[in-house]
Order: C-alpha cells, then sequence, then structure tokens
C-alpha cells in the first residue's frame, strides 16, 4: 500500500520581504525608519557631511517675471561649490542640497553640476510640480514619501541654508529651520539667508511680528538678507568659520530641554549685551 504524498506547507514570506506587510499601516514605522537609516548609510558612504541648502519655488523659470531667481540661485550654487572645492579636505565640504525638484531646486543643484562638484536632492513624490531634476548626483537623489522625514535631512546636515523666493513649501521648510534655531533645538546655529529682500519683506513682516510680541525682536537675528549671489557668498564665508573635522554624517545634534534653555539664556544675554553695545554711539552722538 502506497504512502500518500504530503505537500509541503507554504510559509508566509519572511516579514521584511513581505511588500503588502510593508505598505499596510502596521508596517508605517519602518517605513518612516527605512527613510531615516538608507540616507544615512548612503551619505556615510558618499563622504557627504556639510550641506548648503537652497529652498525656493517649484515653479520660477529662467524668462518668468520671478525668472532672474533661477540664473542667481545657479550662479551662487556654482560659486559656492568652487568655492567648496578649494578647502583643504578629505571629505565633501559644503556640498549643495534641495528639494531635487525643478525651480529654484533645478537651478540650484545645475549650478553645482556645472562646477564639477557632487550636489544632493531630496525629492518627494507628490501629483504636481515634483520631479527628480537631472543635475543631481546619480547617488545623491533620494525619493521620500514622508514630509517629515524629507525636513529632517535638511536640517541634519545643513550649515547653511538659503532661501529663495517660493510659496507655501517655501515658508514652511524656512519656518522649520527658523524654529529649530530660535528654540535652540539644535547644538549649532545655522546661518540663515533671505535672498531677495524685496520679497521676503513684502510676503512676511518680520517687524510687526517683533512689534507685536509675537517673536523676540533678537529673533531678527536669525537671518540676514541678501539681494545678489556675491554678497549672498560673502555672507556664508564669513558666518562658515573653520570647523574641525567630525564623524560622517556631521548630524546637527539635538538638544535637552534644559540644554535648549540654557543656549536661549546665553543667546538672550549676548543679544542684551550687543543691543547696549549699539545704542552707546546713539548716547554719545546726542550728547
Amino acid at each position: 500500500m502506497k504512502t500518500p504524498r504530503t505537500r509541503a506547507r507554504q510559509c508566509r514570506p519572511l516579514a521584511y520581504k513581505d511588500e503588502a506587510f510593508l505598505d499596510s499601516g502596521d508596517g508605517r514605522p519602518l517605513r518612516i525608519l527605512a527613510e531615516y537609516l538608507e540616507p544615512m548609510q548612503i551619505l556615510r558612504r558618499e563622504g557627504i557631511r556639510d550641506t548648503i541648502v537652497f529652498f525656493g519655488s517649484a515653479r520660477l523659470r529662467p524668462g518668468d517675471p520671478l525668472g532672474r531667481y533661477y540664473d542667481e540661485a545657479r550662479e551662487l550654487a556654482r560659486m559656492v561649490t568652487a568655492w567648496s572645492k578649494s578647502l583643504p579636505s578629505h571629505a565633501h565640504r559644503y556640498i549643495v542640497c534641495s528639494g531635487g525638484g525643478g525651480g529654484i531646486m533645478e537651478a540650484a543643484n545645475r549650478g553645482a553640476s556645472e562646477a564639477g562638484g557632487k550636489t544632493v536632492g531630496f525629492n518627494i513624490g507628490l501629483p504636481r510640480e515634483q520631479r527628480p531634476n537631472r543635475y543631481v548626483s546619480r547617488d545623491l537623489c533620494f525619493e521620500f514619501h514622508y514630509f517629515f522625514m524629507r525636513k529632517l535631512w535638511f536640517a541634519h546636515l545643513a550649515r547653511a541654508l538659503v532661501a529663495f523666493p517660493g510659496g507655501f513649501g517655501t515658508l514652511d521648510e524656512l519656518a522649520e529651520i527658523l524654529t529649530l534655531s530660535q528654540t535652540g533645538k539644535l547644538a549649532r546655529r545655522i546661518p540663515i539667508i533671505l535672498y531677495g529682500s524685496g520679497y521676503w519683506n513684502e510676503i512676511v513682516d518680520f517687524e510687526a511680528l517683533a512689534r507685536y510680541g509675537m517673536i523676540d525682536r533678537e529673533d531678527l537675528d536669525l537671518f540676514c538678507f541678501a539681494d545678489d549671489p556675491a554678497s549672498a557668498l560673502r555672507l556664508l564665508r564669513k558666518r562658515l568659520a573653520a570647523e574641525a573635522d567630525e564623524a560622517m554624517p556631521a548630524f546637527a545634534h539635538s538638544r535637552t530641554p534644559s540644554q535648549a534653555n540654557a543656549a536661549g539664556r546665553g543667546r538672550a544675554g549676548a543679544s542684551a549685551l550687543e543691543t547696549r553695545r549699539r545704542r552707546r554711539p546713539e548716547r554719545r552722538a546726542r550728547g
């Protein structure tokens, strides 16, 4: 009598290879973690440690009414990259980074590429506008699903930020970095340059925010303005002092609440001292 054959039971696939699970609601924590760990691995491998982040509208094109900002973002990125390549360092310092899409983002990546440098694009899938531009370095074009993970990576490596004219997305990204700087959540200060003083002062009344007490007056020192590439580069070079080598990537470490409070008190004291110093010549002049 023949023994009936039994078919081996099929198990489910390995959980980390199960696309249905990974795409499910229960798999969301793993997707978030992947958007943190994969960029870290690649950036470390490529030696990317410090970035100069360019924010700005995806809608700006050469020849548009505000098209000059495309040309000037391209030129500034080229100048930043040429300066960075002249620095004595074994690592890739001050790499131009953008959101990886069109408009100002494309201009920044394009200028850096034309200067022969590496350039990073943190792209995000959107139904309109956002497609990776062809100037991002091949191995440094990242695709994100979560806005907050994309913004984390903008802040993580940023040594400075240049914000060109833009809409809601630019305002959101700019406000994120301003808030981190204002609250002392990052252990290092990120210089912020608002490019196009006429545009920024028209769409955001910074002075009114201070006048109504919504921000402290010293918070106005968190950023400065530039209106041409040469001026913007001078500001960047002035604020980016030579720094000691750090492990790569050179993350902007977050602070505990007590550390942030101590930093805030120190900043307030320094601001008050600077205010008194500025007022002395005025009193002497009146006397």
